[in-house]
């Protein structure tokens, strides 16, 4: 048997966001803004560019936490572990139910280079339950358009997202995938990080004391210089979640050659490219109940986390 060669236990330091590029209150003027913005996404173009082992896993716990805030926008209230169990215990190819679909937008997003045509809108808006409206059709090209000009990366960011919201004011969704999506085009990423919908509801999206009322893509003049504060801010929160996993890997990859399974490697690839990974999961290689083995030596081990807090239909990863 070929075993899948282990990812290294040595890890280089991860980059951190300034702490000057968070300055934990109001903002007044835009270039002050984009230039937070700017140091907080250099940080995190260093972490993306350097494409850790642990990539795939930290994009989708990124979308997730994305998916968590579009529930809760879309008037819902499933949490994380309920949009983990939509998604991972729905029978295969099985519909995972309205906030299961939110959830697979955002999957989508994280899992795919950045490129946006009609028939991929088209499949993302029916993910997000949104009626196809003709003006999306536009929208292609308006990405396209905004992606080769010179425009800083969060002000083209916030203007797909206004542009979105001006066809359509019920699609505030689809403009934050949009934004994420038009983002990672104009930083030449592989694929998007799921940064903005997760912010939503944070305070640099309010003005005054954080209390007002919650800032919409487009309308007021405050909205660009607040894309650039949530992206400072969604910057550091990825790179503080990337330190994590990455000594969760580091711990995963110690542990790896001493494991003596069939198929040992292969679910050692999921747990690193996935949020999550069922502990019922079979392969060529591995049953069930050589699964069920293999998960418990690992977390006897403490290289994996049990993330459903059940005995039974049990989920696990980094």
């Amino acid at each position: 048997m070929i075993r899948a060669d282990p990812p290294s236990a040595v890890l280089p330091p991860l980059p951190r966001a300034p702490s000057w590029a968070l300055p934990g209150g109001p903002v007044e003027h835009d270039t002050d803004a984009a230039f937070c913005a700017g140091a907080a996404l250099t940080s995190l173009d260093s972490l993306v560019c350097s494409e850790p082992a642990f990539a795939g896993a930290w994009r989708q716990r990124l979308a997730l936490k994305c998916a968590a805030a579009a529930v809760r926008l879309a008037g819902r209230s499933e949490d994380e572990a309920s949009l983990r169990d939509a998604w991972y215990l729905r029978p295969v190819d099985g519909d995972p139910g309205p906030a299961g679909s939110l959830l697979a937008a955002w999957r989508q997003l994280a899992s795919r280079p950045p490129a946006t045509d009609v028939a991929r809108l088209m499949e993302v808006a029916a993910l997000l339950s949104l009626r196809w409206d003709d003006g999306f059709a536009d929208l292609p090209g308006v990405i396209d358009e905004l992606g080769r000009s010179g425009r800083p990366a969060p002000f083209a960011a916030a203007a797909i997202a206004s542009r979105v919201m001006a066809v359509s004011p019920g699609a505030e969704l689809l403009a934050w995938w949009c934004a994420d999506s038009l983002l990672a085009q104009k930083l030449r990423w592989a694929k998007p990080v799921p940064l903005l919908m997760a912010q939503v509801f944070g305070p640099a999206f309010r003005s005054g004391d954080g209390r007002a009322k919650r800032f919409r893509p487009g309308g007021q003049a405050e909205f660009e210089r607040a894309v650039c504060m949530v992206l400072a801010q969604g910057s550091d929160d990825a790179l503080r979640l990337a330190a994590e996993l990455s000594r969760r890997a580091a711990r995963l990859a110690a542990v790896t050659p001493k494991l003596r399974a069939k198929g040992a490697g292969e679910v050692v690839k999921k747990l690193l490219d996935d949020d999550a990974v069922p502990g019922s999961l079979t392969t060529k290689t591995l049953s069930r109940f050589g699964a069920r083995r293999l998960f418990e030596r690992l977390q006897k081990f403490e290289a994996v986390r049990e993330l459903s807090g059940r005995e039974s239909f049990r989920l696990f990863g980094l």
